[in-house]
């Protein structure tokens, strides 16, 4: 059974920071690369960060490039999204997934992040 449980959103002042948490089982995190999507308000969902099966490789949108990192514990099968000097701009849902993946895959329920000015 797939399960992706996202949490450690919340309401921050800009140029703050989180620290979001991805727990997956096992049989979809051990074999895939994984990310973190995030949906804004009226936007199509975007990858913003992504890490390969041993992490060894990281990439990030432009928009987030600097200041959000993205690592992972494959012994929790667990995918981490530190993000710091947040902007009103990061506001949205964040969700974890398999990278590609599109509105097919199996989502969970997100975490809610608001930056306030």
């Amino acid at each position: 059974q797939v399960q992706l449980v996202e949490s450690g959103g919340g309401l921050v002042q800009a140029g703050g920071s989180l620290r979001l948490s991805c727990a997956a089982s096992r049989s979809i995190f051990s074999i895939n690369d994984m990310g973190w999507y995030r949906q804004a308000p009226g936007k199509q969902r975007e990858l913003v960060a992504s890490i390969t099966i041993i992490g060894r490789r990281v990439n990030y949108a432009d928009s987030v490039k600097g200041r959000f990192s993205i690592s992972r514990d494959n012994g929790k099968n667990t995918v981490y999204l530190q993000m710091n000097s947040l902007k009103p701009e990061d506001t949205g849902v964040y969700y974890c997934n398999v990278v590609p993946a599109n509105l097919d895959n199996y989502w969970g329920q997100g975490t809610q992040v608001t930056v306030a000015s």
